[in-house]
């Protein structure tokens, strides 16, 4: 059984910063792209960042410059350490990954997700 696991969500004012971390457990062979989404109240869940495994990196429009994802392979750990944080960046995140089972074969997993909350 694969398990996603973020931390590092909370309230934080509009300029500060936060990391978050999300960390895969189980029966891992390989993990293909991590990424994280969001989804704000109201909105439609949206990629934020995404990773491969070679570390090709893509960003939303939204986020380029301020945010910077990054992972330990060692840990099966992705980060997301976001700056200038902005009220528009209040939302849940959520972790996911694209990961290689000796049972499943590869398969999308995602984490329960995180909340962040930026004060203006």
């Amino acid at each position: 059984q694969v398990q996603l696991v973020e931390s590092g969500g909370g309230l934080v004012q509009a300029g500060g910063s936060l990391r978050l971390s999300c960390a895969a457990s189980g029966s891992i062979f390989s993990i293909n792209v991590m990424g994280w989404y969001r989804q704000a109240p109201g909105k439609q869940r949206e990629l934020v960042a995404a990773i491969t495994s070679g570390e090709s990196t893509t960003y939303a429009d939204s986020v380029k410059g301020r945010f910077t994802i990054s992972r330990d392979n060692a840990k099966n750990t992705v980060y997301l350490q976001m700056n200038s944080l902005k009220p528009e960046d209040t939302a849940v995140y959520y972790c996911y990954a694209d990961i290689i089972t000796a049972y499943f074969g590869s398969k999308d997993y995602w984490g329960k997700g995180t909340l962040v909350t930026v004060s203006s």
